[in-house]
């Protein structure tokens, strides 16, 4: 076995790993995921995942197909105690998932399709990171920071450096690392105002 595909495993063993802390949480009813962006997240990482496939680009699509199964599983446990509320921002975002299927379609270029849905997911992203910086309490932090780990073990075996293969990982390490930093720092402060 080679170093790449010991990656991809422990890639792999990170992302199922980590939405676990998430999942128990939203069985136990203290973790509250905001279920429009678990769906969203869902979809454009399934988006995603087929357009690295496309590409032939199987770390990648590995680390989507997982990512969107992850998101998935939280928004069906979720639905029953998570935030289902519906907001304009939840609605431009769905739209722009769409969209992001219509561009791919038009130009027949999975990279606009990589590079549309990173951006919808970013914007979609945020009701989360504002209930993370709100109700840090009601966040797991361990599964924001597993995901940046195994998404940074899959930008560590590309090897083709088109966008469908490292665009998402990249966007993913990032992002999930401001969510780890949000939710822990938010915790830490609002326990020192405690005290």
């Amino acid at each position: 076995m080679n170093l790449v595909n010991i990656l991809i495993g422990i890639s792999s063993i990170l992302l199922v790993a980590g939405i676990l802390p998430y999942l128990i949480g939203v069985i136990k009813g203290t973790t509250k995921p905001k279920i429009v962006t678990w769906v969203i997240w869902s979809s454009l990482t399934g988006i995603a995942c087929a357009a690295a496939l496309s590409e032939k680009q199987y770390p990648t699509a590995i680390l989507l197909l997982l990512s969107s199964l992850g998101t998935l599983l939280v928004a069906i446990f979720g639905w029953k105690n998570g935030d289902k509320k519906i907001e304009r921002l939840d609605i431009i975002c769905l739209a722009g998932a769409i969209i992001g299927l219509i561009l791919w379609q038009v130009f027949n270029s999975p990279a606009i399709a990589v590079l549309a849905t990173i951006s919808i997911d970013l914007v979609g992203g945020v009701p989360t990171l504002v209930h993370s910086w709100k109700r840090p309490d009601e966040e797991a932090w361990l599964t924001f920071f597993l995901s940046f780990l195994g998404s940074l073990c899959t930008l560590l075996v590309i090897s083709n450096w088109a966008i469908t293969a490292f665009a998402y990982p990249l966007y993913l390490v990032l992002i999930n690392i401001l969510y780890t930093l949000v939710i822990v720092s938010r915790r830490l402060v609002l326990k020192q105002k405690l005290l």
